[in-house]
Order: C-alpha cells, then sequence, then structure tokens
C-alpha cells in the first residue's frame, strides 16, 4: 500500500519515518491474492497449458522438502513445482495428486527486501518459474530463457 504518506517531508527534509508504521508485509491471504492475479495476467494461452495446476502459497516449505532438496535454511527456497510434468504424464500413468506450484512468502518478501524490484514481478517471476517445470523445463532450461529474455 503507497497512499504516498511515507514522502512528506519532515523539516529536515526527509520522509517522515513514522508515516511508514501503518504498513505492512502482506498476509498470506493478500499474498495469495496478489499470485492469483500474477497469474491470471500472464498469457492465455500459457495458463490454458496450466489446467488442473493448484498454486498454493505457505510462509515456509516444510522440513521434508527441504530435507529432499537437499537445502539447509528455509529461507533459501522461492517456489517449488511438485508432480509430473506435461512431457512425462501418460493416459496409463495412474491417477496422480494435481501438479502444484508453491510459492513460499516469507522468503519471497526477504528477496523482495534484498532486490530492487517490485513484489508483483518477483511473485510473478517464482510462478512462471515453477509453472516452466511443470511444462518439463529444467533450472537450465528456464535460466537460459530468462537470460535471452533480458
Amino acid at each position: 500500500m503507497n497512499d504516498g504518506a511515507h514522502d512528506t517531508p519532515t523539516d529536515s527534509g526527509l520522509p517522515d519515518p513514522m508515516a511508514w508504521r501503518p504498513l505492512k508485509a502482506p498476509s498470506l491471504a493478500e499474498f495469495e491474492v496478489i499470485a492469483t492475479e500474477a497469474f491470471r495476467r500472464l498469457p492465455k494461452k500459457f495458463r490454458d497449458r496450466c489446467e488442473g495446476v493448484v498454486v498454493h502459497v505457505d510462509d515456509y516449505p516444510t522440513e521434508e522438502v527441504l530435507d529432499h532438496m537437499g537445502i539447509q535454511s528455509e529461507l533459501e527456497l522461492l517456489g517449488l513445482f511438485q508432480g509430473i510434468g506435461l512431457p512425462f504424464q501418460s493416459d496409463s500413468t495412474p491417477q496422480q495428486m494435481p501438479n502444484m506450484v508453491w510459492l513460499y512468502r516469507v522468503p519471497i518478501l526477504l528477496y523482495w527486501a534484498e532486490h530492487d524490484e517490485s513484489l508483483g514481478h518477483i511473485i510473478t517471476h517464482v510462478l512462471v518459474h515453477e509453472i516452466g517445470h511443470h511444462f518439463g523445463l529444467s533450472d537450465d532450461d528456464i535460466y537460459e530463457i530468462e537470460r535471452a529474455a533480458d
């Protein structure tokens, strides 16, 4: 929320630090709204290929996820794809749980605090990265696509 109040200068000419008091990090529910809107803004052709993918927001990855991935800190993982990517699905595969994309609120907020990008941009980036795994892309594939786009 940016109502411009924090831009009001004090007698010293600096922004009023007390104007920041009502501002806070988005809650899980607010974060989920941002993620839903980020997904809605993706191209329709992209969204159509995500039919059945569930996007879930949580504060942190579970210990089980961290152990499975060999990650030491819960703050290192911004998002996760769980499921069987589109190229690996077949009619003969037994029915699985739906493909899931996880967005981890606290690690994303910490990344946001340390970088000069908007929160919406970061959430969209993580969302697209994890959906890339749904499409069967590796981290290296996604990195190359992002590098080429820059």
